[in-house]
Formats: C-alpha cells, sequence, structure tokens
C-alpha cells in the first residue's frame, strides 16, 4: 500500500474529521498496511460517532493482537476494555472523576494591601468586612461573626479594583480565583450554570478563598431588562451560588467590581449576598506619586518630580497614570531614534504627556451624575453625590 496515498487520506481526515466514511477508510489501509495502532485509533473515532458500525468494529478486531474477539450477541464495543488495552493511543470518551477541579486557575497573589496606594476608606471596609475577623477566631466567635458576605467595588474604569481584590488574597494568604462572564458562558442550554457552580465549588474547597467576579453587571444585569431567558437563569444560578444553598460559602469572600452598578439586579445586593457597597475614586496624591514611581522604576529616568506631577494629574485614573509614563517614553524613544543618541526619560517629558493625555475618568463621572440625580431615591449613592459635590459636579 502506498505510503503516499495514506498520507493524503490522513491529512483529508484532518481536514474533515467528522467524515466516517473517509476515516473507517483510511482505518482500512492503515490496517491493511501493518499499522495496527494507527488503525485502532481512527477505528475507535468512528465507533465514537457511529457505536453500530459493523466495518469498524471488524477493522478494530482485525487489528487487535492476538486472537480476534468473537462478535457481541448485540451491537455495541466494551470501551472500558479499550481504554484500558490502548491508553495513550485512543483519548479517553470521557475525562475521570475530579478532573474538572482545576478548571479555574486558583492563585496566591503575592502584592498585600501595602502595596495599593491610598483608597484608605476602602481598605478600612475590608478589614471590618473579612480581614479582622479571619485574622481574630476567638473574637469572631464571640460577636457571631461569619467570613462568609460580600463586597460591591464600583468607580470609574482603571482605578484599581483588580488590584485591590488581588491585594486581600494576598493580605491573609487566601486562594484566589478571578472570573468574567467570559469564563462562564457557553452556548449549551445548562453549561453555562453549570460552569458558575463549578467556580464556587472551587472557591469553596480551597476556602479561605477570595472570589472575584469582574464586570459583574454582564453576569448579574437586571433581570426585567434581559430579553433572554438563558441569561435570567444565569443570574438565578448566581443568586442561588451566593446563597450557599448545597454548601456553605464559610471562608469564601465574594468581591465583586462593576463601573456600572445601576445595571446590577437588585436581588444581588440584598443582606447576605453583595451587601456592602465601596465606591473606588480615582487615586489621591500620595497615590497618584506611588503609581507613578512604579511605572517609572523599571525605566531610564532622570530628575523627575513625583509630587509636581501628581498635582498635575489630578482625577487621572492609574491607567491613565500608566498610559502618561508610557506616553513619555515614547517620547524619549522617539528622540533616541532621531538623534542616535539614547537619554533619560525626563520631567519636560513627563509634563508634555499629562498634556497630551486625559483623564478618562470625566466620560463616568457625567454618567454617574445623571444617575445621583435622577435614581438615587434609596440613598445608595449617597458617597458619589458627596463626591460629585465636593467636585462641584452636581
Amino acid at each position: 500500500m502506498s505510503d503516499a496515498l495514506i498520507d493524503s487520506l490522513t491529512a483529508a481526515v484532518a481536514a474533515r474529521p467528522d467524515d466516517v466514511a473517509l476515516r473507517l477508510h483510511l482505518a482500512e489501509l492503515l490496517a491493511g498496511a501493518g499499522r495496527a495502532g494507527e488503525a485502532i485509533g481512527h477505528a475507535a473515532q468512528v465507533l465514537a460517532r457511529d457505536p453500530g458500525n459493523e466495518a469498524a468494529r471488524r477493522v478494530m478486531a482485525a487489528a487487535l493482537p492476538g486472537e480476534a474477539p468473537a462478535a457481541p450477541s448485540r451491537p455495541g464495543v466494551d470501551w472500558d476494555a479499550l481504554e484500558s488495552e490502548f491508553e495513550g493511543v485512543v483519548p479517553p470518551r470521557f475525562a475521570p472523576a475530579g478532573a474538572g477541579d482545576d478548571a479555574f486557575e486558583v492563585e496566591r497573589a503575592a502584592v498585600t494591601l501595602a502595596d495599593v496606594g491610598g483608597m484608605d476608606e476602602v481598605k478600612q471596609r475590608l478589614e471590618l468586612a473579612f480581614l479582622a475577623p479571619l485574622r481574630n477566631p476567638q473574637l469572631r466567635t464571640l460577636f457571631g461573626k461569619s467570613l462568609r458576605g460580600g463586597l460591591l467595588l464600583y468607580g470609574p474604569p482603571g482605578c484599581g479594583k483588580t488590584f485591590l481584590a488581588r491585594a486581600v488574597a494576598g493580605e491573609i494568604g487566601a486562594a484566589f480565583i478571578s472570573l468574567s462572564i467570559v469564563d462562564v458562558l457557553q452556548m449549551w442550554i445548562g453549561s453555562s450554570e453549570r460552569n458558575l457552580h463549578d467556580l464556587f465549588e472551587s472557591a469553596r474547597s480551597h476556602a479561605p478563598c477570595v472570589l472575584f467576579l469582574d464586570e459583574i453587571d454582564a453576569l448579574g444585569h437586571k433581570r426585567s431588562q434581559l430579553s433572554s431567558s438563558a441569561m435570567r437563569t444565569l443570574v438565578n444560578q448566581l443568586l442561588t451560588e451566593l446563597d450557599g444553598v448545597g454548601g456553605g460559602n464559610e471562608g469564601v469572600f465574594v468581591l465583586a467590581a462593576t463601573n456600572a452598578p445601576w445595571d446590577i439586579d437588585a436581588a444581588l445586593r440584598r443582606p447576605g449576598r453583595l451587601d456592602r457597597t465601596v465606591l473606588v475614586l480615582p487615586p489621591d496624591a500620595t497615590a497618584r506619586a506611588a503609581i507613578l514611581e512604579y511605572h517609572l522604576r523599571d525605566r531610564p529616568v532622570a530628575g523627575i518630580d513625583l509630587r509636581a506631577l501628581a498635582a498635575a494629574t489630578e482625577h487621572f485614573s492609574g491607567a491613565d497614570l500608566a498610559h502618561v509614563c508610557e506616553t513619555a517614553a515614547e517620547f524619549a524613544l522617539r528622540d533616541a531614534i532621531a538623534t542616535g543618541e539614547v537619554r533619560m526619560i525626563s520631567q519636560q517629558d513627563m509634563t508634555a504627556a499629562v498634556r497630551d493625555v486625559r483623564p478618562s475618568t470625566d466620560a463616568w463621572f457625567a454618567t454617574a451624575r445623571s444617575v445621583v440625580m435622577f435614581g438615587n431615591a434609596s440613598g445608595e449613592y449617597d458617597d458619589l453625590a458627596a463626591y460629585l459635590r465636593k467636585r462641584k459636579l452636581l
């Protein structure tokens, strides 16, 4: 049998893996050429798609070493025996129990709250809600303080909500699991809900654990505004998991982040779920200086006045400040390319970059202003209203 013909058919099967007839023909040719292992692999793939295929069973029987097994009394394949016999040649049909336990990456964060510049009020809320009770088990027992619960971080984008969640886990040496909607959603009915359940089960098995739900407004949008029944079911599943039905959430602290808290389903924010809300604002002057220093520390700089730069970047988010440093580096790189002489990043570069970069938080506060003016009857955004008044935006 020509190896060239087998190679051509192998390429054709790779291009059309679901073509049962083509794959069966290849298996027959491989068996005739004495390449039993490859023939068995392709015959097994045919039987996986068409369990009653007699021709595939004959190829499998002919390729098996020793005596050919007697034909079964009824259509079927002893998959357990075949998987044991040809482990490594034919992949298993089903993953063994427990194989999906690590479907979600469990981290051990290296940063702590000391690495977070500013945000003193946010840190105090975290200390009272989770950190202090965890460090003081006797006082926790005395006051009946549970370690379960959730905290919703909201504010303009780029202000460090994700970094803060990671720092909480690092502060206590807890496991850290981060989840976004792309990790959950699947097209098959019920698969998204199962993914969400598996996520919470993973967090429970690694307690104490900080479970971070990024962009929670996408995962837990207001059900009254959803036209998809699948998405409404997913929100219901999230509510069930937060309640810990079927498995306690003790030791699982849920941190959620959003730029649009007004789009979150109200049921998610009732007591026992995401019952505490903290506004994460753009960094203050001290934090801005620390962020700028962090992003410049591995770059060639000279004569940088961090205090002056911090004063000139009021209302800049952490992401904006990182962009300022990147822009200043581009200015110095451009000059080096033009002149052929390498120079340091200077204060002049940084000042020019500050003029070139506009704060990205302004658009968010414009939207937030409308929410505070017309949608704050319950007072849940009073802290945001106070900040807007302080900036004379309200």
